[in-house]
């Protein structure tokens, strides 16, 4: 039997969760008929759609700066759905599917919280969310994908699927807590604008190892990552490329986290990453 790598040697040292009692696959809250889950509200199901208007009818779109946690926006579908009843949603719904986004934004922006939403209640005694531009990063870090960073004309014409797969192939590779901490370690290295880099008294960012950042050190960060031509390639091209399909990361109930399913793009075609991750 070979010897460990050093990374791997390095992961031996990580804690593995336990593996949930019912695999993710069973606890999926889609019915196979849906793109999408329903929303459970009032004693009954509610569609993206009907969210959506629920949530303009609500003015939800006033609440989008700052960005508002999950809770508040479920809080406020929850407490739109009481006030106009079923028949009220059903007639807010028609109204708003005839609107266009070009003209009303709100309109936008309330499909995108509806999107959020539908991916947050993706499992049974579960919450989700969408990958971090920095968790996605360490994903395709960990790949072997762009290992040398040589992308020609064929590459890209096949960038999409090759990157999901690489990106899921990396998630893969590490438990999922660890794959958070480095997502946040790598966030707070690339997406600072006071980011400082100094190795061995040289500052700038051309050096390999980056020993001064705010947030502080993260061993496991620079041992597991070191190469930091690589690390900011894949964190631009992640942050950059919001057409690349990326998975879910899951907290179950018990506190314990794993990566999910790749769920089907937002309203604008896009799988949206934020640099901080939105429960």
């Amino acid at each position: 039997m070979s010897a460990p790598t050093p990374v791997e040697a390095l992961y031996a040292r990580v804690t593995a969760p336990t593996a949930p009692a019912v695999p993710l696959a069973r606890r999926e809250r889609r019915r196979a008929s849906e793109e999408f889950p329903t929303l459970p509200a009032a004693g009954l199901e509610w569609s993206p759609g009907e969210v959506a208007a629920a949530l303009f009818e609500t003015g939800a779109d006033e609440v989008a700066v700052p960005v508002p946690s999950t809770d508040t926006l479920y809080d406020a579908f929850r407490a739109s759905v009481g006030e106009l009843g079923p028949a009220g949603v059903a007639e807010v719904a028609d109204i708003f599917n005839g609107l266009d986004p070009a003209e009303f934004p709100e309109v936008g922006v309330c499909r995108t919280f509806a999107y959020r939403l539908a991916l947050s209640f993706w499992y049974e005694g579960a919450r989700s969310r969408s990958m971090t531009v920095g968790e996605a990063a360490v994903s395709l870090y960990l790949s072997d994908t762009y290992r040398h960073h040589q992308v020609d004309a064929y590459t890209l014409r096949r960038a999409p699927l090759l990157v999901s797969r690489a990106i899921r192939q990396g998630a893969a590779l590490v438990p999922t807590e660890t794959l958070v901490r480095l997502g946040e370690a790598m966030g707070r290295e690339f997406a600072s604008p006071a980011l400082t880099c100094v190795t061995d008294g040289v500052t700038g960012p051309s050096r390999d190892r980056v020993t001064a950042v705010p947030g502080g050190r993260d061993w496991l960060y620079w041992q597991a990552l070191p190469d930091y031509h690589r690390r900011r390639f894949c964190f631009d091209l992640m942050r950059a490329d919001t057409r690349q399909p990326s998975p879910l990361i899951v907290r179950l109930d018990d506190g314990t986290h794993a990566v999910g399913a790749t769920p089907p793009a937002a309203p604008d075609g896009t799988w949206p990453r934020t640099l901080r991750a939105r429960w």
